[in-house]
């Protein structure tokens, strides 16, 4: 079920916000509140009719009015009127100053020319530095794709050095366990002739 939504109200920069949201905590992330403006008490719930009315009908959306005035909050709301100060306000209107008419400059064909040309050899030479600045980038990946496939094949070449060594020393290991079963099948048939000398022997 859907959390009832309540209304509340601060104040940042030039405006009043208001705003319908299900807590405190959700209203504090749409206003972008690094801060609880509500433990510090700039914000509160509010249920003045009309704020509640205006932030229902747009519920989630954080509304405004210029700070400290009493009109309607609304998604995108005016200045405040007196921003800019009374001394500001009693200074006079400078008025535009009317476009003085002049007469069409009749261009001339040999420095339209002049200039047409300087554009076109300047753009030549733009392209021509874009052509060695990526011939020199398609150099050097070819630089480093190259010291990539010889570190690869120097680590396969070594992988299978690795591998035939290891093999060879198993195959050793191996014969080396087969000597070692035949000398103890020789030294077990040795012995029990030598012990069986020994009793008679001894007598």
């Amino acid at each position: 079920m859907a959390r009832k939504l309540k209304t509340y109200q601060t104040s940042v920069g030039f405006f009043d916000m208001a705003i319908a949201a299900p807590s405190m905590k959700a209203a504090l992330e749409a206003w972008g509140a690094k801060s609880n403006l509500f433990h510090q008490g700039f914000a509160s719930e509010v249920d003045d009719p009309e704020i509640v009315a205006a932030t229902m009908s747009r519920p989630g959306v954080v509304l405004r009015r210029p700070v400290g005035s009493n009109g309607p909050f609304r998604q995108d709301a005016d200045l405040p009127d007196d921003l800019s100060g009374p001394e500001v306000k009693s200074k006079p209107k400078r008025q535009r100053a009317k476009p003085v008419k002049r007469p069409a400059r009749k261009v001339d064909d040999k420095a339209s020319r002049k200039a047409a040309l300087a554009y076109e050899r300047e753009q030549k030479q733009r392209e021509s530095e874009r052509r060695k600045q990526q011939a020199a980038r398609a150099k050097e990946r070819e630089r480093r794709e190259q010291a990539v496939a010889k570190a690869e094949a120097a680590i396969e070449q070594a992988r299978q050095d690795h591998q035939e060594r290891t093999s060879r020393i198993d195959v050793e290991r191996a014969a080396l366990e087969k000597r070692s079963q035949a000398e103890d099948q020789r030294w077990e048939k040795l012995k029990g002739k030598l012990d069986i000398a020994l009793r008679r022997a001894r007598g």
